[in-house]
């Protein structure tokens, strides 16, 4: 049983939650995915299922992609609904559309982002948000995120919101690791309001599109949810691969190496390395000083 599950998450629950129920349902203890959710968010969780767990190191730098919903008016402990305010509504009612895309500039390609402390970062060993469940702030470092396309978003319906705040849909592409919470808070800065999530959900990650993916409801009501399993080799698609002969396969599956000619591959490059029928049984890496692909990661 190895393979990859694109799940719809819903909100509500952890992305540990949905590992938990996709063991239940698959009947089988090797599960993982490429990415956390946090628990009021929905949508795409990359879920990798037996051997395809060992894949995970090439999927989790991928961009993903979001469609959120940023509240004006207040920030939140959280940066999100489910928070406390910590400010008080500033009653900007007359910041418009325009002034918030005349922002977002700012925002694009390569920026500084200090992770939010309840957030599943560890700084010593420790899980930023269970030190802020406890009441404790600590200093945190910036980290370098790339945002790719930051553009005005579906305009969400305005219902019961609280006088002096309003609400914005948003759309984001950005690198792995990106916190769509710190975005909206600092959006919401920039133009001197405070800002906070109501809703994100994950559109894509990497090659994967919310279009592919199923529910647990869905998955649970299948006769063999197995067979929604998408096979292991799509993970890894994007990497250069070369095929060997039955004798080079055999010894691959015993850890050793091949040597390749005329590859154009980078020193340190992961390579697919497949059977004769196209078949993933490794991913090994290029070492340009002797001209050889050795395999790191081998599938029985």
């Amino acid at each position: 049983m190895n393979g990859i599950l694109i799940i719809d998450k819903p909100s509500g629950i952890t992305s540990h939650d949905v590992v938990y129920k996709v063991r239940r349902i698959l009947k089988t203890k090797r599960v993982g995915h490429t990415g956390t959710l946090d628990p009021f968010a929905t949508g795409v969780m990359v879920v990798l299922v037996g051997q395809a767990t060992r894949l995970a190191q090439f999927l989790d730098k991928d961009e993903k992609e979001y469609k959120a919903t940023v509240r004006f008016g207040f920030e939140t402990d959280t940066g999100d609904l489910t928070g406390s305010p910590t400010t008080q509504v500033s009653g900007h009612t007359r910041i418009s559309i325009d002034d918030v895309a005349a922002t977002l500039d700012s925002f694009r390609g390569r920026i500084e982002q200090v992770p939010p402390m309840y957030s599943a970062k560890k700084v010593d060993g420790k899980k930023l948000y269970e030190l802020a469940r406890k009441g404790e702030t600590i200093e945190r470092q910036p980290v370098s995120v790339n945002i790719s396309k930051l553009e005005i978003g579906e305009k969400p319906t305005q219902n019961d919101l609280e006088p002096g705040t309003w609400e914005l849909g948003l759309t984001v592409a950005c690198s792995a690791g990106t916190y769509i919470r710190t975005l909206a808070e600092g959006i919401g800065r920039k133009i001197g309001v405070g800002a906070h999530l109501t809703e994100l959900r994950r559109t894509a990650a990497g090659k994967f599109s919310i279009t592919e993916a199923v529910t647990l409801e869905h998955l649970a009501a299948k006769d063999d949810p197995v067979q929604t399993l998408i096979p292991m080799e799509t993970a890894v698609l994007h990497l250069p691969k070369i095929v060997l002969n039955e004798e080079r396969a055999a010894k691959t599956r015993n850890g050793l190496s091949t040597r390749v000619f005329e590859t154009g591959f980078t020193d340190g490059e992961p390579i697919r390395m497949l059977d004769e029928g196209e078949k993933l049984i490794a991913i090994g890496y290029f070492n340009a000083a002797e001209n050889v692909v050795q395999p790191k990661v081998v599938l029985v």
